[in-house]
């Protein structure tokens, strides 16, 4: 059973909700509209999070007990209303209550998806008391699907490093809000060593590896913004990361195009050479679509990716 609109889960869970913006693709957010028509103030670092009761708390477990009896394993997104990696301290009970949930479902594959890797870092497998789940080196949790927010190529530099070196069954990015072309395969640290992030090899051309890197991501999801103040996405920038992903033998789910739908078929030539341009039309996220060069790409990736290399599943 699928109870989620969102295209790449099963299931959406929250444990709170509210957030505070930290980056571009925070500008237009869902969330935070949503959270308004729905008369809570809970966005910004002075408001307060909307919290839960236990009625909310048990659905997990029934739908682990669903997935448990029918033998199947089912995906839960965490959270489309909040960033579980928010640096607060009143938030550290419900983190905590988390983690004790994720590890109670065991049928469950928890998503978590964020756009602060360094409080995750700090978070899963902390030393010192500093995080609540502590892990012996290299060990990862059986099924937690860890991933980062990138919008653009500046918040993939600084966001995949630091996911690359948590140990996770799955590592995934989502690139939505798309602003921007992204390079995955020159992604560059903080130290100005640079990184294959879908292979995991670093140095230039790969060198120093031989093969893929356990230490890579699994899975790309890309997309387009929706919504009244939605920014439109380019095709080139959803087929570098499409090719990207596809010459590395990774898993890629093009998610929407969002308001904008482009004619693909009837490029446009201008003035520079082998350069096109696409006829632009704002038609609404249903009609726009998800189809690239007359294709959908709905590919996911095994939960042993991380151990036996990459596998797709639709």
């Amino acid at each position: 059973m699928k109870d989620s609109k969102i295209e790449w889960t099963h299931h959406t869970f929250n444990p709170w909700w509210g957030c505070v913006k930290v980056s571009p693709g925070c500008q237009n957010c869902y969330a935070e509209a949503f959270s308004k028509r729905t008369g809570h103030a809970i966005w910004g670092t002075n408001s307060l999070r909307r919290t839960f009761g236990d009625k909310h708390w048990n659905e997990p477990k029934k739908w682990n007990a669903a997935a448990e009896a029918a033998g199947e394993r089912k995906r839960v997104f965490c959270a489309s209303m909040a960033d579980v990696f928010e640096e607060r301290a009143d938030l550290d009970p419900h983190r905590e209550r988390l983690f004790n949930l994720i590890v109670e479902t065991k049928s469950l594959d928890w998503l978590l998806l964020t756009k602060r890797p360094a409080f995750m870092a700090k978070w899963i497998g902390g030393t010192s008391g500093a995080g609540f789940v502590h892990l012996e080196e290299g060990e990862a949790l059986e099924n937690v699907w860890l991933g980062v927010t990138v919008e653009n190529q500046e918040q993939a530099m600084h966001r995949v490093p630091i996911l690359l070196e948590i140990p996770a069954r799955v590592r995934f990015l989502s690139c939505e809000p798309l602003l921007g072309p992204i390079d995955l395969r020159h992604i560059e640290d903080a130290d100005g060593n640079t990184c294959d992030a879908l292979t995991g090899n670093w140095g230039i051309e790969g060198r120093g590896h031989t093969g893929p890197s356990a230490q890579r991501i699994h899975w790309v999801i890309a997309g387009g913004e929706s919504g009244p103040k939605s920014r439109p996405i380019h095709p080139a920038w959803v087929r570098k990361i499409r090719d990207q992903c596809q010459a590395a033998h990774v898993p890629f789910l093009f998610k929407q195009w969002g308001e904008y739908a482009y004619d693909l078929a009837n490029p446009i030539a201008t003035k520079h050479p082998g350069k096109v341009c696409y006829p632009l039309e704002r038609v609404g996220k249903s009609m726009a679509g998800r189809i690239l060069d007359s294709q959908e790409h709905l590919e996911f990736p095994s939960a042993k990716s991380a151990a036996e290399g990459h596998q797709f599943k639709s």
